[in-house]
């Protein structure tokens, strides 16, 4: 091990590192790496300038830095989730006949990384990159349902104000905690006339190795062609592409 490139030598300190239960020692990580304690220190040196590593002095010892956590949302958040999702969300608007989206939580809102749209769909608001509240989208109530109830409440503390597009749709932090119990007892998230008056939407959260949701999978479709029988039809095929993204996803 002690002759091997500094790029392997990087990577084997960040893997040990991020095995462990809590930070540990320098001298730990050289004895248990099998390299020189001097060559340990001037590694953790540097990626500790590069914040992909933490010094904890009190303790005398060294975990895992914000660098290494934006690194891994990066990595659920861009390329790798696409191109994942890609496949599965073609098939699924071809075999439905309507457009179908995957959709990330940001903040209060929602972003759409991929669009499918079946010949002869009607346009659409939603497009990739087009940003929307979360909390009258179908995408964002499922994610938020998913997420945990202290991070819905920091994100829609009790005095935020909720905006409406078309009248409807939760007007209070209140009022959207008491719809996502719906959404969370459901698995569905559901949008009717919140967005354009003559769209509805059903979306399921996908979910990564961790357990946390990192995307939806939502179609949408014209309100007046689909009832509620349809609906229901619509939403359990969203809910097989999400599991399906999820075992890709490894969770």
């Amino acid at each position: 091990m002690a002759q091997v490139p500094a790029a392997e030598r990087t990577v084997a300190v960040l893997r040990h590192l991020a095995v462990q239960a809590r930070p540990i020692a320098a001298a730990a990580l050289a004895r248990d790496l099998e390299l020189p304690r001097s060559s340990v220190y001037h590694l953790l040196t540097a990626l500790a300038e590069a914040r992909f590593v933490t010094h904890y002095p009190e303790e005398r010892a060294w975990g895992l830095g914000v660098g290494a956590f934006e690194l891994g949302q990066a990595y659920l958040r861009h390329t790798p989730l696409e191109r994942l999702a890609r496949p599965l969300l073609h098939q699924l608007a071809h075999d439905v006949r309507v457009s179908a989206h995957l959709a990330i939580l940001d903040a209060r809102d929602v972003v759409y990384l991929l669009t499918e749209r079946p010949p002869q769909t009607v346009p659409l608001v939603v497009d990739v990159g087009v940003r929307l509240p979360a909390h009258l989208t179908a995408s964002g109530r499922a994610l938020l349902a998913a997420a945990s109830p202290e991070q819905v409440f920091a994100t829609f503390p009790d005095r935020a104000s909720l905006s409406t597009r078309t009248g409807v749709g939760p007007t209070t932090p209140a009022a959207l905690r008491g719809l996502l119990a719906d959404v969370r007892r459901d698995g569905v998230g559901r949008e009717d006339g919140d967005i354009d008056p003559s769209l509805a939407s059903v979306a399921v959260a996908a979910h990564d190795h961790t357990g946390r949701s990192v995307a939806a999978v939502t179609l949408t479709f014209l309100r007046a062609e689909h009832d509620a029988s349809a609906r229901a039809a619509l939403a359990e095929q969203a809910r097989e592409t999400a599991s399906a993204l999820t075992l890709r996803l490894h969770g």
